[in-house]
């Protein structure tokens, strides 16, 4: 049986069709073990919102609120506009930390704040009121731990304290300065 070009035209159409259907297909497919190729939309936004984290004897200990929140699915991240967090955990001052943006990891374990962070250290019967301004601030819930690599500057009372690279341990209360570090103590 001989094979002639109109018997074979249609299986080679039929199977480059065939290919080119695979090909379109792998194409548009997402790799979900990739998140770099999945689009980042956000799958839902709240104005004007509070959420309230409370100990185990019912008590407040953290309050954060801000103007606008995005979820983003892919990641599983929170954007936030104007953010504010409030912490009162006992015992101990309260802390009341603002920015003009942030952004919560997946599971809220993380907070990272952008752009005009300041963070207040409400005055208590040990210590004055205390104003920590910086750019950056990133926050580990879980390890009561702050910190910072941009430039930092701390005033409390007539004190200040200033320099590149911040952390604070709150479960030690310890607190390290990095580099660049500048003192300054007036007297009453």
């Amino acid at each position: 049986m001989r094979f002639s070009v109109a018997r074979l035209f249609p299986l080679a159409l039929m199977f480059a069709l065939a290919l080119l259907t695979f090909y379109l297909e792998r194409a548009v497919r997402v790799d979900e073990k990739d998140p770099a190729l999945r689009r980042h939309d956000p799958d839902y936004r709240i104005a004007n919102f509070t959420t309230t984290t409370y100990n185990r004897d019912g008590r407040a200990e953290a309050v954060l609120s801000a103007a606008q929140m995005l979820h983003f699915p892919d990641d599983d991240t929170t954007e936030l506009t104007a953010p504010r967090i409030v912490h009162a955990k006992q015992p101990g001052a309260r802390f009341t930390v603002t920015a003009d943006r942030g952004v919560l990891s997946s599971g809220g374990e993380e907070v990272f704040l952008y752009d005009n962070v300041v963070l207040v250290r409400e005055a208590d019967a040990r210590r004055p009121l205390a104003r920590m301004t910086t750019s950056f601030l990133h926050i580990v819930q879980e390890r009561a731990l702050v910190r910072t690599d941009r430039e930092v500057s701390i005033v409390e009372d007539r004190r200040s304290l200033s320099g590149r690279g911040m952390e604070y341990r709150g479960d030690t209360s310890e607190f390290t300065l990095h580099n660049e570090v500048r003192a300054t103590f007036g007297t009453k």
